[in-house]
């Protein structure tokens, strides 16, 4: 519910409305989705989704102060999530310029989805991190249809566009795959991957499990999750598995 509400948000925010599956009814001309629209989407889905990791990390780092113990490897791979996120958002403001009531969107939805996930993270870790896993489900929604608007002939002005050049030094993009295309698969892969993580750390006991993306493991990448994306696990990896 609390993952419906937020799209519900990000939807207003944004301009946004998708027909339901199998609907060959089409949606008012208001809601069709054109490059400067879906870049708006995109910006104000990363200003929200850094926020996560950046919390969970931040909370951790302080219990491991306040108990002086090790945190077994989970504040690192949260905070990078939290700067992956935050390069998407660098990114994309290469390519548009918010206006100011996007900006206002972004402080109001920023410092509610804060301080409203700093204390239930105090609460419950395990349900957030499962949260956060149905979020960047949502993220990955998104960019596929994105994709699908672009493949289709809807997004003429991204046919030719090349990708920003803090995009290419940041993910190391080849020369010939440096178009909006690639970007947008480039982003998607790491918003499936961030699913997988969060759903698999929402299925460890989070005080004593070591966090399996910080372990350096003899197992086959077959059998155990790696930063990497070479076995995803949309729904996550089972404690029994990782343990």
């Amino acid at each position: 519910m609390s993952v419906r509400f937020l799209r519900w948000g990000m939807d207003f925010a944004t301009g946004y409305k998708h027909p339901p599956e199998g609907s060959t009814k089409a949606l008012p001309k208001r809601f069709a989705m054109d490059e400067d629209k879906w870049l708006t989407r995109f910006i104000f889905l990363e200003s929200v989704a850094g926020v996560p990791g950046m919390v969970g990390g931040a909370l951790r780092h302080l219990r491991s102060l306040r108990k002086m113990k090790r945190d077994n490897g989970w504040i690192e791979t949260l905070l990078e999530e939290a700067h992956n996120e935050r390069m998407h958002l660098l990114t994309f403001l290469k390519l548009a310029e918010p206006g100011w009531f996007m900006r206002l969107m972004v402080i109001g939805a920023q410092g509610v989805f804060y301080n409203g996930f700093f204390l239930a993270y105090l609460i419950s870790p395990r349900i957030c991190h499962r949260f956060v896993g149905y979020l960047e489900e949502e993220a990955v929604i998104t960019y596929t249809r994105a994709l699908q608007d672009l493949e289709s002939g809807k997004l003429p002005k991204w046919e030719s566009l090349a990708s920003p050049d803090i995009a290419i030094k940041y993910w190391k993009m080849p020369e010939n795959q440096r178009s909006m295309r690639d970007l947008l698969l480039y982003v998607r892969a790491d918003e499936a991957k961030h699913r997988e993580v969060n759903h698999t750390l929402g299925n460890l006991i989070q005080e004593e499990d070591p966090n399996p993306y910080a372990v350096n493991c003899i197992r086959s990448p077959a059998s155990y999750p790696t930063k990497g994306l070479e076995n995803i696990k949309p729904v996550g990896w089972e404690r029994n598995d990782v343990v």
